[in-house]
């Protein structure tokens, strides 16, 4: 689910997600409550959150913290959140049978997820 990548600077470490079954409006409501926060204050944020999408960056921003910590060595209780993006990925479309023979669309779309720590 996460890949796994640097940043282009070297005090950056970044985790990103590319198909979450969720709308990409949805998911920046909690990207926004994690933004610019500390490791272990973002984590707590998001197991306390309400939304289904919590866990899922919570496993990403984990995989981030991973990556700094094991890759490059770098001390966990130091690392913030610098930058998260939300971005559209695919979209399904699904059509609901409607009255007198036509047809109501549904669009089911995904999004990518990226985050990036730093020291």
């Amino acid at each position: 689910m996460a890949k796994n990548a640097v940043h282009s600077d070297q005090s950056t470490v970044q985790a990103s997600a590319r198909a979450l079954r969720i709308s990409p409006q949805k998911l920046s409501l909690v990207a926004d409550t994690i933004r610019g926060a500390k490791v272990g204050e973002a984590l707590a944020q998001l197991q306390f959150s309400h939304r289904r999408i919590a866990r899922d960056v919570s496993k990403v921003l984990d995989s981030a913290i991973a990556n700094a910590e094991n890759n490059h060595n770098m001390n966990v209780d130091d690392l913030y959140v610098q930058e998260i993006f939300v971005g559209k990925a695919l979209r399904m479309k699904r059509f609901r049978a409607r009255a007198k023979g036509r047809a109501g669309r549904i669009i089911k779309p995904f999004s990518r997820l990226t985050i990036v720590v730093a020291e």
